[in-house]
């Protein structure tokens, strides 16, 4: 199963939540109490996500963070990026000389670079934007017919 950690989930139900009402700064607490997320883990990783350039960090009594850009302009990819490294479902996510000792006679690497590269663009293509509305449309409609009809499959 391909999974992401729990750090990289909350962190985009945070920006999330963020991404709802942009004009807002939020400080680590709020979010905390507003997300059901335990306190020190919000904090974590909003600073992770500041230093990635992310998030704003005000100083101050009334401090907190806000987006460093429009939700429409963050995708996912970049959250994911920031909080767990470089996209892929294998090793040989790049093309870094002996990350494989298998590497040199890999019959599908090749297809493997293909996966990993169809995963990083389905994600450039979901916004914070959108990851803050409900209900979230159907990405993809198995066999050519129109989502709806698919859900009839079960």
């Amino acid at each position: 199963m391909i999974r992401m950690t729990k750090q990289t989930d909350y962190g985009i139900v945070l920006l999330s939540r963020m991404a709802g009402v942009p004009e807002r700064q939020f400080n680590a607490t709020e979010l905390a109490t507003e997300s059901r997320l335990p306190q020190p883990t919000v904090s974590k990783i909003l600073k992770i996500l500041a230093r990635a350039g992310l998030l704003d960090s005000h100083r101050g009594v009334k401090g907190g963070y806000t987006l460093a850009r429009d939700p429409e302009t963050i995708s996912v990819t970049e959250v994911i990026g920031a909080l767990e490294g470089p996209i892929g479902i294998t090793e040989c996510i790049d093309d870094t000389p002996g990350e494989c000792s298998h590497e040199a006679r890999c019959p599908v690497r090749g297809n493997w670079h293909r996966i990993n590269e169809a995963i990083r663009q389905a994600l450039d293509g979901i916004n914070l934007a959108e990851m803050a509305q409900r209900p979230v449309p159907p990405l993809v409609s198995l066999g050519g017919a129109p989502a709806a009809q698919n859900a009839d499959l079960g």
